[in-house]
């Protein structure tokens, strides 16, 4: 096997986390298509990190983790309506 004489090296930094909350069904959509204002506000993000990071951040990779959540209603369990003093 013959090495190559140029070897491109990039540095990784930590993982830039973006939590955009709960979002509507279409626009999350969009977003794994590349697309839409969720991906705008990715790189938005992203451009505000390299900006931050100044000279430091050439040759750096930068990864962003996406965080989407659905909020899930605690409901109240049948004893605690029937019977609200018992434990």
């Amino acid at each position: 096997m013959a090495e190559s004489s140029e070897t491109k090296t990039s540095e990784m930094t930590q993982p830039i986390v973006i939590d955009l909350g709960s979002q509507k069904p279409g626009n999350i959509k969009d977003l794994k298509k590349g697309k839409g204002e969720l991906w705008d506000e990715v790189l938005n993000v992203v451009d505000e990190t390299r900006e931050m990071l100044g000279a430091e951040a050439d040759g750096k990779v930068f990864v962003p983790v996406i965080l989407i959540y659905k909020k899930k209603i605690k409901r109240k369990g049948l004893e605690k309506l029937v019977f609200p003093l018992m434990k």
